[in-house]
């Protein structure tokens, strides 16, 4: 397993995230922007075109619901992923 921080997004370092899936076969997006229409849907696509043959299970996606993110910090708490929810997506995607 391998953790990637992108620090940027544009330009991202997409031969990073290419090499890391040719070596651990999987890959886990976790991100703040909303699932539909978020950056981790262009890296998720990109990786399906270029690594496609090494993936050995779906690629998995966590992200904020898809609404408008609350001021409220209890509220947040609901709509944002959680550390709960990485280790469950990251369970998932081992599983396979």
């Amino acid at each position: 397993m391998e953790v990637i921080d992108l620090r940027s997004i544009m330009p991202w370092d997409s031969e990073m995230v290419f090499e890391s899936v040719k070596k651990t076969n999987r890959l886990l997006i976790a991100h703040e922007d909303s699932l539909t229409m978020g950056f981790g849907a262009e890296v998720a696509a990109r990786v399906s075109d270029e690594c496609f043959e090494w993936l050995d299970a779906p690629i998995v996606r966590i992200g904020a619901m898809d609404c408008f993110v609350p001021s409220a910090p209890n509220l947040e708490l609901e709509v944002l992923p959680s550390a709960a929810g990485v280790l469950a997506a990251a369970e998932k995607v081992l599983g396979y």
